[in-house]
């Protein structure tokens, strides 16, 4: 049954036209436009404070869909001595000029509001700015996603086959099983690592000071390295030194704290939003980024009373780097078994 917006949402409905027009600096936000590279700069700082791990890395405006990476990054020792009566001296390059370079496809943010909704949110007079925080949030925690379970760019996403974005793009991951397989750790074909008591690996110190020597020596002692690890990798830690340690009060008030686990194979170690749950990643923070295409934003708000609500179309190129490939390593996803 077809319904028409009330008063009020109505005029919430225009308020939110308005705004949307004012801060991409155009006139009508229900007709498709382009959103200027410096605009769209902003737009994605404001998705970027939305995490604090996308606060963490590189997210960065590159011009071109396809291109060498950006972010400046000694790929070894630069100090030395030449003797110039024999030969020229030879500076090194910055960049980790590996000649892979990134790659962004086309990721769409399409949604829908119906009139129910935006007459249940009418009563709020900062309707827009809510919205627009919902919909930063929520790209946001997509990109997480994606740069965790991302493995293809297929030209048609379905989600309901892939609920963890795996289509849309390839994360940080599936980077690394391509382009630096001998430092991703999995064990044979039809076998798991086992992590426990008789197992592979009797303790997560362990596991992570191996993960940790995948990574090329000259990275591995630069003090910027961290271990994330997965939130039942965690968990089952905690659990026991519950079992060893909770009887005693101060013991137990320890492990609230995390004091105890702040630390793995020598690493500051932390838990991510969507990481792997038996997942382990040693790199730096730096070493990660999200490159998007300035000039690629687009936007299209309409109204579409046949299916009673208004849809909001956002489109932008994006995609994912690691800047340095020897500053990273991890253990393959769902190789892990606790024991």
């Amino acid at each position: 049954m077809s319904r028409a917006l009330s008063r009020t949402a109505l005029e919430r409905y225009f308020a939110l036209q308005l705004a949307i027009a004012e801060s991409y600096g155009i006139e009508d936000a229900t007709r498709q436009f382009n959103v200027e590279p410096t605009i769209a700069q902003e737009l994605n700082e404001k998705i970027t404070e939305k995490s604090d791990f996308l606060g963490r890395i590189n997210v960065i405006p590159v011009t071109e869909i396809k291109g060498e990476k950006v972010v400046l990054g000694l790929n070894g020792p630069a100090t030395g001595r030449t003797d110039t009566s024999k030969r020229d001296r030879v500076p090194r390059h910055l960049l980790d000029l590996d000649a892979l370079g990134y790659e962004l496809f086309e990721t769409n943010t399409d949604v829908a509001l119906r009139f129910s909704l935006i007459d249940a949110w009418a009563k709020f007079p900062d309707f827009a700015e809510r919205y627009a925080a919902a919909v930063q949030r929520q790209i946001a925690l997509d990109r997480i996603m994606i740069g965790w379970h991302g493995t293809h760019a297929a030209p048609d996403t379905d989600p309901a086959a892939y609920p963890l974005l795996q289509d849309v793009n390839k994360g940080w991951l599936q980077i690394a099983r391509e382009q630096i397989p001998a430092q991703v750790l999995r064990p044979d074909a039809g076998q798991k690592i086992t992590l426990g008591a008789g197992g592979d690996y009797a303790n997560l110190d362990g596991l992570v000071h191996d993960i940790k020597q995948m990574i090329d020596p000259v990275y591995r002692d630069g003090n910027d390295l961290v271990a994330i690890v997965g939130g039942d990798l965690v968990a089952n830690d905690k659990g026991k030194l519950y079992a060893k340690q909770g009887d005693t009060p101060t013991e137990k008030e320890r492990i609230e704290d995390q004091q105890v686990i702040a630390t793995y194979g020598g690493l500051p170690s932390f838990v991510l939003p969507f990481f792997p749950n038996t997942g382990v990643t040693v790199t730096s923070w730096d070493n990660l980024s999200i490159y998007f295409q300035d000039s690629s934003w687009r936007r299209y708000l309409q109204e579409n009373p046949k299916r009673n609500q208004v849809e909001d179309y956002n489109s932008r190129n994006e995609g994912y780097v690691i800047e340095q490939l020897g500053k990273f390593a991890a253990l393959e996803v769902d190789s892990l078994e606790l024991v």
